[in-house]
């Protein structure tokens, strides 16, 4: 009960222009939450006017055909990796997120899969092109950038890929992003939900944040 009683003071905080920051700290403080519990706040709780702001760019996948998309890569790899574990969520603004304690992306076993996954269903969405960044500064970037490549040329998607220094700076010269960034999606004019797509469509479940704090 306590977890739902904090989500309705932050959000009545944030409603009211209070920094999400400090306001969660506020909180969750009040509430002695644990930590899980305030990640789960601090990924997936909104403001309405930020949740109205993402319904107002978020994109269906049929309006994918022909444009330009890009893909902010470790935040999707991460996300989709964490739904596969079951540790991914469908946030307040109707985004999926991980809620993995995670920093940098670790290469793994599943990493080829997802991107050939992802790659092949850009294909079948009919994206005009597809264009990868990946932090140069996490370890096996380059192997990933390779990978990600790889998969374009199998399936003949049109795309690139870069290693940068900050794939933030460069998403944010776009139009159309697929990313769970707030930063990003702030200054992006369109927004699509790949993960969350790639639950949908490979019947993966991703429990909602409703769900969670109403328990």
């Amino acid at each position: 009960m306590s977890l739902h009683e904090a989500y309705q003071d932050l959000k009545y905080l944030l409603n009211r222009g209070y920094r999400k920051k400090s306001a969660l700290k506020f909180v969750a403080d009040h509430y002695r939450l644990t930590l899980e519990e305030r990640h789960l706040l601090a990924r997936c709780v909104f403001s309405d006017s930020w949740i109205e702001e993402v319904r107002r760019k978020l994109l269906k996948p049929e309006e994918l055909a022909g444009i330009t998309l890009a893909i902010d890569g470790f935040n999707v790899l991460i996300t989709m990796e964490s739904i596969l574990e079951g540790r991914a969520i469908l946030c307040e603004d109707g985004l999926v997120r991980d809620l993995k304690y995670q920093g940098r992306y670790k290469l793994n076993e599943n990493t080829e899969r997802l991107l050939r996954e992802t790659v092949r269903e850009l294909g079948e969405l009919g994206v005009g092109k597809a264009v990868f960044f990946y932090g140069r500064n996490v370890p096996k970037s380059g192997v990933v950038k390779a990978l990600t490549e790889k998969s374009l040329e199998e399936f003949g998607v049109p795309g690139e890929v870069y290693l940068v220094k900050s794939p933030d700076f460069e998403l944010k010269r776009f139009e159309a992003v697929a990313t769970a960034d707030v930063g990003i999606i702030s200054k992006v004019s369109h927004v699509f939900d790949l993960p969350g797509h790639f639950a949908r469509m490979f019947q993966k479940t991703v429990e909602s944040f409703f769900d969670v704090v109403r328990r």
